[in-house]
């Protein structure tokens, strides 16, 4: 009797997966900094909302700018996509948050 937790887990981190990727594909790379940012806060200085939430829109301005920055001046001539350097920092941080959610 009951729910079987691991089972749900798994189906739980299923669904999410997929609606978030249908947003993102939908919408645009660019809002993958709404994912992106809160996360980093959260690592940043842990679970206390007062701040992360300040933190976290704080964190998603500097990357967007920093991301922008980096894809005009990087190859100078060529303009490299806002999107494409976004996902360079997005994909490592959610692969180092997969790693650590499972030792947990």
């Amino acid at each position: 009797m009951g729910v079987n937790v691991k089972k749900f887990r798994f189906i739980s981190g299923i669904i999410v997966t997929l609606i978030t990727s249908a947003v993102v594909s939908f919408i645009g790379i660019i809002a993958f900094v709404g994912i992106i940012a809160p996360h980093i806060s959260r690592m940043l200085i842990g679970d206390d909302h007062k701040y992360s939430i300040i933190l976290s829109g704080i964190i998603g301005a500097f990357l967007v700018v920093f991301s922008n920055y980096i894809g005009r001046n990087l190859l100078s001539p060529i303009i490299i996509p806002i999107g494409i350097v976004i996902s360079f920092v997005g994909i490592p941080i959610f692969i180092y948050l997969i790693i650590n959610s499972k030792r947990e």
